[in-house]
This record gives C-alpha cells, structure tokens and sequence, in this order.
C-alpha cells in the first residue's frame, strides 16, 4: 500500500511560514499584517517549531529582535531565505504522506489558483528550502497542480474536496472526476472520495478551496459553515452543501458528526467587497486549535462549538481582521510539518 496523506492532526515538528514583505499585496497593510504574525508565531514557537520563508529583501535581524521582544521562542524558530511572491503557505507548502517505513514530503505545482496571481517565487520555496538542508524527509516533486487548502483529509485515506476547485480546467486541464482521482490516490494514497459540489463564499478567488467550508476536526468529525439566514447571499448554497455532508458516511457507514459553524455577518472591504471570513479556516497544532475570530458577535458561538468537539486541545481565538482584508484566512497562511521531516539545526 503507498503512503497515505497524513491528517493535520499528526504529530508535527513545525508550522511553516511565509513572511510578508513590500513585494506581497500586503503594502497597504503591511504594519498591521506584520503586528499578526508577530503575534502568531511567539503563539506557536512555544508549541513547536516554526519554519519562515523569508524573502532577502527582509531584515531578519530586525523580525528576529521584534520577534523576541514580543516573547517568542526564539530556539524554535527556522529563517530560511527564500524569494516569495506573497504569504499563502498553505498553497505552496509541501504535503506530507506516510507509513511505517517513514514520511515523504510532496511538492506540487502551484499556480497562482489557477493563473490570477503571480506564483514562480511561491512554487520554488519548498525546493529552495530543501537546498538549504531545511528538510530530513525526501521532497518530491509532483506534476500536479493542487494546493493544499484545496484538500483534507482523515489520515486514514479519506480525501474531502470540492469539485469546483480540483476539477476546475485553470488547475490540471479540466480532469474528469476519475481522472483526478485517480491521479490523486497515486500521489497521495487516498482511496474514498467525499466531494462537495455546493458551497461557496463571497469574496473567494480559490474557486471554493474546501477548508474555507469544511473540515475534518478528527477522523469522525466534520466542522463546516452554516447559514441560517435565508436573506443572505450564501444561505442556498451552503444549505445545499450541508445536505451533502449529512449524506457523507465513514468508510464503516456510520454518519459523521457533523459541527455547524456560524457565519459571520458580512465584513466588507474599504472598496466594498464581501470578504471571505470564515470560522472553518481553523489551524490544528500539537496542543491547540487556533480559530479565527473577526470581531464579530458569532465569534463566541464558533468557539464555544469548536470547544465542544476540540479532545485534550485548547481552542485558541485569533484575531483575523486583517488577514482576511486579502481575502485568507488564519489556515490559509500555515502549513503542518510532521514529526521527523525537519532537519536539525
């Protein structure tokens, strides 16, 4: 049997990173999106290690000095410079599949979502990294184009995704559904498929990337963004998509348990755009779950929801005002390393 994708779940070494800096979309915001992630990683250099793209552009030093100052671990934490085009490491990070025999690190191809943004620097990070000795696992390369907001997983070689993205012909040509499939079980070892054919957000330009609306929390459990105001934009799709879900089973036929997040109202940007905020762009750490909050009244609700199904983890809120301002989200910006794919330093 080929190595199965690994749930976020699994035991990690390391969030990986990418900075901002003037060169990314965040310019305008820069002050503001840098403040977050001061405060994201001294939150996860106490947990693990934290792996950072930084574009040479970047006064390390400088980041570092803040970074300390703000009280983060600074032992935990792996600079590596690497030219980046922007920041969404969940996209370009590498995916992690394993057995017994060990762990392989995936590098697919990244395009931009679909050639909207600029992307070269972005798809040579992991290879980059990787030339500087950043990785103890193999990393391979994949002709592939898929990212990894656009996949999820039970580790038990469940694979839930949305037709709109991975069937989309700006991703790998316009592959029939059993062509991705089967491409999709060579690379990452899955064998069930749960796809989502409903559900969208506003404001989205990842052509509905499934951990913007459902999610696995465990091998049993599905959080997943609920509408229940009939006079908003999304309430039938998302209506629909939650029909899906409570047709979904388990490879044993039992029904998930399913965990509806709220929706938040609409948060708008200066120009006036429906922003994507959502409570399922959730990240799961060794010890934590951190959840995005936006300042708005559901926040409470979907951390109270996520706390009801969270195990021996501590739910953690993080403030995602300004991330979503570029429209992603806490998850967008992370990616999980497994345990035993870090070179020491």
């Amino acid at each position: 049997m080929s190595k199965r994708f690994l749930a976020e779940w699994h035991p990690q070494a390391a969030i990986q990173l990418a900075w901002p800096h003037p060169g990314t979309d965040w310019l305008r915001l820069l002050p503001d999106i840098e403040d977050f992630y001061y405060q994201l990683v001294a939150t996860l250099s106490h947990q693990q290690q934290v792996v950072i793209a930084g574009d040479p552009r970047l006064d390390h030093e400088r980041i570092l000095a803040e970074l300390n100052r703000r009280g983060a671990n600074l032992g935990n934490l792996r600079w590596f410079a690497v030219p980046t085009n922007n920041t969404w490491a969940r996209d370009h990070a590498p995916l992690a599949v394993g057995d017994a025999t060990g762990i392989e690190l995936l590098d697919f191809q990244f395009n931009g979502w679909g050639g909207k943004y600029p992307c070269s620097l972005d798809n040579d990070i992991n290879r980059s990294i990787a030339a500087q000795g950043g990785y103890a696992a193999p990393l391979r390369q994949v002709d592939f184009v898929l990212e990894g907001g656009s996949v999820e997983t039970d580790g038990a070689g469940t694979l839930l995704s949305t037709t709109t993205c991975l069937l989309n012909p700006n991703r790998n040509g316009g592959l029939s559904r059993t062509e991705a499939q089967a491409a999709l079980q060579r690379h990452l070892g899955v064998e069930r498929f749960l796809w989502l054919e409903q559900g969208h957000l506003a404001g989205d330009d990842t052509d509905a990337h499934v951990d913007t609306l459902a999610r696995f929390v465990d091998a049993g459990t599905i959080a997943y963004v609920q509408c229940t105001d009939r006079e908003d934009e999304h309430f039938a799709s998302l209506a629909a998509m939650e029909a899906e879900l409570q047709g979904f089973r388990q490879a044993d036929g039992r029904p998930y348990r399913l965990v509806p997040l709220p929706l938040p109202g609409a948060i708008v940007s200066a120009a006036g755009e429906r922003l994507p905020a959502t409570y399922a762009n959730f990240l799961i750490t060794n010890r934590s779950i951190l959840v995005p909050v936006y300042g708005d009244p559901a926040d409470q609700q979907a951390v109270a929801a996520m706390e009801a199904v969270c195990g021996e983890r501590q739910v953690v809120p993080v403030n995602c005002r300004v991330p979503i301002e570029e429209f992603g989200s806490l998850h967008c910006l992370t990616m999980q390393l497994p345990e035993g794919v870090l070179a020491h330093a």
